[in-house]
């Protein structure tokens, strides 16, 4: 099967279309967008000329890739880019902006899934297997790692960080550090507990599990984690911890909350 293009659809001479892409009706792809094989662009999509895209991805109607970042200061002759891994669903009506540093990039991970009317901004890193439910809007510079969940509604602040592993509860505004593995929610947001589900979904479980438990019992006390035996999954919430923040990290729930 090759590329199929529908006739009404406005594809750039320059535009890079891999094998088996296919464009709906009245779709629009600018000069210099790069499309991977395999990958559905849906009626009235516009993916514009910065985009940088993988393989499997599907962009449902009326979705907008790589438009200019809503930022009243960017210059558009600025060359940045928003880079897209593989297989990620753009559902109807979500956007993601290019980044507004020179050379720059937002980016969007691989097997992700973004509900209608989602909103990336410029300059996010989005890390693998995240979801983001409907209406979520994320300011720049955010970064998500991977298999994040943010419920319906959710807004976080630019420059927030979202750990690995993390479910922040819908319609929870954030604007400070979530940390990696947890529950939050709430007004003001705190998180609660253990992302359970989740982290027995991913296969951490036993030893792991504990050793993360641990570790939330003793940061709810702001003590070391030092003592703890070293999984992968500590190592990377001290390294995560260690990173530098702008926004300071949310606290934690107590019984009144």
């Amino acid at each position: 099967m090759s590329t199929l293009i529908h006739p009404s659809a406005l594809v750039a001479p320059s535009a890079e279309l891999g094998e088996e892409v296919s464009v709906g009706p009245f779709a629009v792809i600018e000069a210099g967008a790069v499309i991977g094989a395999n990958c559905k662009i849906g009626a009235h999509a516009v993916i514009h000329g910065h985009v940088r895209m993988g393989e499997g991805n599907i962009v449902h109607p009326h979705a907008v890739l790589g438009d200019l970042p809503q930022d009243l200061h960017f210059n558009p002759l600025i060359p940045s880019r928003l880079e897209i891994g593989d297989r990620s669903v753009f559902r109807e009506g979500f956007t993601a902006h290019r980044a507004t540093v020179a050379e720059g990039s937002t980016r969007i991970g691989s097997d992700c899934y973004f509900m209608n009317n989602s909103h990336v901004a410029h300059d996010c890193k989005i890390g693998d297997k995240t979801i983001f439910a409907n209406n979520v809007a994320i300011g720049g510079f955010v970064e998500i790692g991977h298999n994040v969940f943010m419920g319906g509604a959710v807004v976080a602040h630019q420059f927030c960080r979202i750990g690995a592993y993390a479910i922040v509860q819908g319609t929870t505004g954030l604007n400070m550090d979530v940390l990696p593995f947890m529950l939050i929610g709430g007004r003001p947001a705190r998180h609660y507990r253990l992302n359970l589900v989740g982290l027995r979904r991913a296969g951490i479980t036993g030893d792991s599990l504990k050793i993360l438990s641990a570790a939330m019992r003793l940061l709810k006390k702001k003590q070391s984690l030092d003592g703890l035996r070293q999984t992968p999954e500590l190592l990377y919430l001290q390294d995560w911890l260690a990173a530098p923040s702008k926004r300071g990290l949310h606290g934690f729930a107590t019984l009144e909350d």
